[in-house]
């Protein structure tokens, strides 16, 4: 898995984070556990695949926020237990 965080600029409240979490949606239609956070400025999502951050970027800009960066890497599952 794979997990994409972007750093958005201009959420202000609940109903920001949705929008932006469905213009994730409708770019990266595979995109799981899409969350946005207005406090932190961000939202991140986990793909199978690496997903394009400039068409990425594009979708977000559309909605009117500003997308100033995409990271992604490599994520594992935090499982309830430790490895021993």
């Amino acid at each position: 898995m794979i997990k994409t965080t972007m750093k958005i600029d201009g959420m202000m409240c609940g109903m920001c984070e949705a929008h932006v979490c469905d213009a994730i949606r409708k770019a990266v239609p595979e995109a799981k556990k899409v969350v946005a956070s207005k406090t932190k400025k961000e939202a991140s999502f986990l793909t199978e695949e690496a997903v394009n951050a400039d068409d990425l970027k594009n979708a977000i800009d559309a909605t009117g926020y500003t997308c100033l960066g995409v990271e992604s890497a490599p994520y594992e599952k935090k499982g309830l237990f430790g490895r021993r």
